[in-house]
């Protein structure tokens, strides 16, 4: 029984980081099939921008009101619904009939992620911290990328070989999401002092920054919202820029793309675990410029080597930008009002990954494609600028 206890609390970090990069996986898996939704469903360009924005809607309820939802009742108590709540969004998908399942499915699935992302990442610090040591952060960084690096290729693949192309991918997905449910029953709870009464839970948002620190937030905002804003441009539009500009609609295609943005992050977030937090964000806010640059040049020239060049330097970008930025708040805000500070960056960060989408949708509409996408590379590139200009002024050192 006690050799039994210590294997479980020595993979419980592990677990959980599992169980965290296949709740992200949910949130990439079905951008390779959206050109397939869209010849059968028969929508356009502001649907489909609408259609992956309505995810961040999901998010947002999930950090809005049960961000602090597992301090109170537990992780596992928090985990487990937010697994569930992720089959109901896979099983929506799998079902889907109409463009108003995909709205509900990716409403779902970004509840699900946003509940289990603010869950599993602080039962990750948790656990290292009790068993073996180590960054919380970076392991919880990592898999949130793997997951989204993972996401692109399970949902490409039977679409690739026409194998039940808008089913298959999200009936793979649900066995790996039960095992996952069953496998967190292995991991320690670390909520020893648990409220048992619904009535007792504090479910009350807490957003604002200090007047005094506004100047030292603006720039890892910034950051958040450039470094979603990108993401969220790959993930919604890559497979349609693949198709209609580029001329290759093979579904694995977009998957490898997303897949290259993604792991080349998660490989930059351990590469540089050891950068100050401080210059991460400026330098992941410098490489931005170049980044949106290459992805127009890609665009303009129809060259996919060239995309993956832009994807890879913006999974660089991404990593440094997001982890820099994070830590930046979490230093700068004071302890009393942590959970508010960084619930705002949170929002920022999120409405970065949603209203330049549906920006380029309706500009898309109106100008056309190419339009579109370079008014956002130049949006991106100003906003980068304006944030490592701020951030160098007033961004604090790591040692201050």
């Amino acid at each position: 029984m006690c050799a039994t206890r210590i294997q479980r609390s020595a993979s419980g970090p592990s677990v959980a980081a599992a169980a965290l990069a296949v709740m992200f996986v949910g949130a990439t898996l079905p951008t390779p099939l959206y050109p397939l939704y869209r010849q059968r469903f028969g929508f356009g360009e502001i649907t489909l921008t609408l259609v992956y924005s309505i995810y961040v809607l999901g998010n947002l309820c999930a950090l809005f009101f049960f961000a602090r939802l597992s301090d109170q009742v537990g992780r596992k108590a928090t985990a487990w619904p937010a697994v569930v709540i992720g089959a109901a969004s896979t099983v929506a998908f799998g079902l889907a009939s109409g463009t108003a399942w995909l709205f509900a499915a990716r409403a779902l699935s970004g509840f699900a992620t946003g509940l289990a992302s603010s869950t599993l990442t602080a039962w990750i610090a948790e656990l290292q911290s009790e068993h073996r040591g180590g960054s919380g952060a970076v392991t919880a960084t990592v898999a949130n990328f793997l997951g989204l690096a993972l996401g692109p290729l399970i949902g490409s693949l039977p679409a690739q070989f026409a194998v039940q192309p808008l089913r298959l991918p999200f009936v793979i997905y649900l066995v790996v999401l039960v095992v996952m449910g069953i496998a967190l029953s292995l991991v320690p709870e670390t909520v020893h002092r648990r409220t048992r009464r619904f009535s007792d839970l504090s479910l009350r948002p807490r957003l604002g920054v200090p007047r005094e620190l506004i100047a030292a937030f603006v720039s890892p905002a910034v950051t958040a919202f450039v470094t979603f804003a990108l993401i969220g441009f790959y993930a919604a539009l890559i497979p349609s820029l693949l198709s209609d500009t580029l001329g290759d609609p093979r579904p694995w295609v977009a998957g490898v793309v997303l897949c290259v943005l993604f792991t080349v992050a998660a490989i930059a977030v351990v590469a540089t675990r050891t950068m100050a937090s401080r210059t991460a964000m400026l330098v992941g806010l410098a490489l931005f410029l170049p980044a949106a640059a290459l992805l127009i040049m890609a665009e303009h020239a129809h060259r996919l080597s060239l995309l993956l060049a832009a994807s890879a330097l913006a999974g660089i970008a991404a990593s440094l930008g997001y982890r820099g930025s994070l830590a930046v708040v979490n230093r700068i805000a004071p302890e009393q009002r942590r959970a508010e500070v960084v619930s705002t960056y949170l929002i920022v960060m999120f409405c970065g990954n949603s209203l330049p989408v549906i920006g380029i949708g309706l500009l898309s509409s109106a100008t056309g494609p190419s339009i579109a996408h370079a008014a956002f590379a130049v949006v991106i590139a100003v906003l980068a600028a304006m944030g490592w200009a701020v951030g160098w002024k007033y961004a604090p050192s790591d040692r201050s």
